[in-house]
C-alpha cells in the first residue's frame, strides 16, 4: 500500500502523543513493505524536508485565512494547531503518485483538504481522533480561539469548498485512541465505522536509563523523591495543580521534588506556572524543562531519575506517557478522566483521582509514600501490561487491517 499521513504539523520541537503514534506506526509500516510518508504544513518547522526515525517528512507552505491576524497571534495558532489552509498541500496530494489511502490526523480545513483530494482521486481516507474533538473543557477551548479575536475569518469559504464539515461523514473509518472518545463519536455518527485503536509503546526504548546522571545534569538532589510529569505545558495538562498542591505534598514527604517536562504550547499558561512556582517560595523543589527530544536518551533518563509518574490532566483521550512510565518501571498516578480509566486499573496498576480533587490526590500520594510495597506492585503490574498489551507491532497490524477494509469498501471508488 501507498499511504500518506496528514497531521496538522510534525516537528521535534513540539512533540506529543499524536506525533509518537504517527512515527511509530510509520516505521513499522515501512518495515512491513508498505510505503508511507508524512506530509503536512510547515508550521514551527525549520526545514521543509526531513527524515525522522527513518520516516520521510515533507512540509509545505500554509496560511491562516483571517484578516487582521498579528504575528503573535499566528505564533499562538502554530503552537496550538490553528485552523489553517494550504494550496500547496492540495497540489502535493493531487500529484502524489500511486496513492492508495490518506490517513488524516486532523480535521477542520486541513482535514477538508485531505477529504477533497481523496474524493477527486477516487481513493478512501480514514481519520484518527487523537483527542479534543468532543470533550474539551470550555475554558481550554477558549484558549484555542483567543488568538483570532478581533479578526475577520474569510476562510469559511475555503472550508465550504473542500468540505471541512464533512470530514467525519465521508471517512471510510474513524479511529479513536480512547474508548470514551469512541463512545461519544459513535453517538455523534451512528452510521459510521468508528473504531478503537489504542496507543502503544516501545518497551525496550524505555527500559534502560541513567537516573543519577540525569539528576546531576539538571541539579536535582540525589536524595529527592521525584514526581515526574511529561506533557505539553498547557492548561490541558494541568501542571498548575501540582504546584498548588506542592506545600501539602512536602508535608507528607519533605523530599518531594517536582520534575515538569514539556514543550510550551501556551505562553500565558507557562508564565502563570512560573509565577506560581516563584510565589510559592519552593523553587528548590521544582525543575521545569521546556521539552526533551521524544526519541532521545534524556527523556528515558528522566523517567529513570523519578520515583513516581503523575498525569493530572483535565482531559486526556488516552495518555501515551503512562505507557512510557510503565515501560520505565514507574508507579503511576493520574486523573480519572477521558480514556485513562479504560486501560489504567485503579489500585492494580495505577492510582486514579478525580481531576483537580486535592483530597483524593493527596490520599493516593500518601498511600504510595507510606507503602513502598504498593508502589512496587503498581509499577510491576503496569510494566507487564505495557510490555504485553501495547506493542506498536500489534497496533500497526491492526491499523493495516483498517486500511485494507477502507480500500475494499472505498466510498469514493469511481
Amino acid at each position: 500500500m501507498n499511504i500518506v499521513q496528514l497531521p496538522r504539523r510534525f516537528v521535534r520541537s513540539h512533540w506529543g502523543g499524536t506525533e509518537t503514534v504517527i512515527l511509530e506506526t510509520c516505521k513499522r509500516l515501512l518495515g512491513l513493505g508498505h510505503h508511507t510518508e508524512i506530509i503536512c504544513p510547515n508550521a514551527l518547522a525549520k526545514t521543509d524536508k526531513e527524515n525522522i526515525g527513518g520516516v520521510n517528512v515533507r512540509r509545505v507552505s500554509y496560511f491562516y485565512p483571517y484578516l487582521g491576524l498579528s504575528k503573535e497571534a499566528k505564533a499562538l495558532l502554530d503552537r496550538k494547531g490553528g485552523n489553517l489552509f494550504s494550496f500547496s498541500l492540495m497540489k502535493v496530494l493531487q500529484t502524489y503518485p500511486e496513492l492508495d489511502i490518506i490517513h488524516l490526523h486532523t480535521a477542520k480545513r486541513p482535514g477538508g483538504i485531505g477529504r477533497y483530494i481523496a474524493k477527486r482521486r477516487g481513493i478512501p481516507y480514514v481519520v484518527s481522533l487523537h483527542g479534543g474533538m468532543f470533550d474539551v473543557p470550555a475554558e481550554e477551548a477558549e484558549t484555542w480561539t483567543a488568538p483570532t479575536e478581533g479578526t475577520f475569518e474569510w476562510g469559511k469559504i475555503l472550508g465550504w469548498w473542500v468540505g471541512s464539515r464533512s470530514v467525519m461523514d465521508d471517512a471510510a473509518a474513524i479511529i479513536c485512541v480512547g474508548q470514551e472518545e469512541q463512545r461519544k463519536t459513535q453517538e455523534r455518527f451512528p452510521n459510521k465505522n468508528v473504531l478503537h485503536l489504542a496507543n502503544g509503546v516501545d518497551p525496550e526504548h524505555f527500559q534502560q536509563g541513567n537516573g543519577p546522571e540525569f539528576r546531576k545534569k539538571y541539579h536535582i538532589p540525589q536524595e529527592a523523591y521525584v514526581i515526574v510529569t511529561v506533557g505539553r505545558i498547557d492548561p490541558q495538562k494541568n501542571q498548575l495543580f501540582q504546584i498548588n498542591t506542592l506545600p501539602e505534598l512536602i508535608k507528607i514527604n519533605p523530599r518531594v521534588h517536582l520534575l515538569i517536562i514539556g514543550s510550551v504550547t501556551n505562553e500565558s499558561y507557562h508564565s502563570r506556572l512560573m509565577e506560581a512556582i516563584q510565589g510559592s517560595g519552593l523553587e528548590n523543589h521544582v525543575t521545569v524543562i521546556k521539552g526533551l527530544d521524544a526519541g532521545g536518551q534524556d527523556l528515558v533518563d528522566a523517567y529513570h531519575a523519578s520515583d513516581l509518574f503523575l498525569l493530572p490532566s483535565v482531559h486526556e483521550p488516552f495518555g501515551i506517557v503512562i505507557l512510557e512510565a510503565w515501560a520505565a518501571g514507574l508507579p503511576v498516578m493520574a486523573s480519572r478522566i477521558g480514556g485513562i480509566p479504560s486501560f489504567v486499573e485503579d489500585g492494580k496498576d495505577g492510582l486514579l483521582f478525580k481531576k483537580n480533587n486535592t483530597g483524593e490526590f493527596l490520599t493516593a500520594f500518601e498511600t504510595l509514600t507510606k507503602s513502598p510495597e504498593k508502589a512496587l506492585q503498581l509499577s510491576n503490574s503496569g510494566n507487564i501490561k505495557a510490555c504485553g498489551m501495547y506493542s506498536w507491532d500489534q497496533i500497526t497490524r491492526d491499523l493495516i487491517r483498517i486500511y485494507e477494509e477502507a480500500i475494499r469498501e472505498n466510498p469514493f471508488r469511481k
